[in-house]
């Protein structure tokens, strides 16, 4: 299978947010509200301070995503680069798309000194993902996240 990576364009958000919307049906059993998931994408396609995608694209057409936004560690006094919006047509899954839009990622982030690593937050019952990341050489930091939700929209 054949395909390249590159970062996304604006040009790719209206699948970037397709996507995301598969994402959320699949982990979470949910819809997501374009109104609101629409110019999140966008957002980040055009503010590269927020975060940035990376698609996996074969034959003109993407088959599958990979996000980072940042958040800066006092503690490393560094940024650890937090992997999110991760999606994989389904067609195309377990064939290395995920693989290689992570070490894609990986090797940017060790190309930028200011980085001091990678984390992601993967559902508790979702198996499969958690194997796959402890395979390309993640580990359980033995973090719990917690959150508190103001219900997705800006205030």
């Amino acid at each position: 299978m054949t395909f390249s990576i590159r970062e996304a364009v604006p040009q790719d958000a209206a699948v970037i947010s397709n996507f995301n919307n598969q994402i959320a049906q699949e982990t979470e059993n949910r819809s997501l509200d374009p109104a609101i998931v629409d110019p999140g994408v966008a957002t980040i396609l055009s503010d590269a301070s927020k975060g940035r995608y990376w698609v996996a694209e074969q034959d003109g057409a993407v088959i599958g995503q990979i996000m980072v936004t940042f958040e800066w560690s006092d503690w490393r006094n560094g940024t650890m680069w937090w992997i999110q919006s991760v999606f994989v047509h389904p067609q195309h899954r377990r064939r290395g798309v995920f693989s290689k839009l992570y070490r894609h990622v990986e090797l940017l982030a060790q190309g930028e000194p200011d980085v001091c690593g990678l984390r992601l937050y993967v559902e508790e019952q979702n198996e499969r993902a958690q194997a796959t990341y402890l395979a390309l050489g993640m580990n359980r930091p033995g973090y719990v996240v917690m959150q508190t939700v103001f219900g997705g929209q800006k205030r």
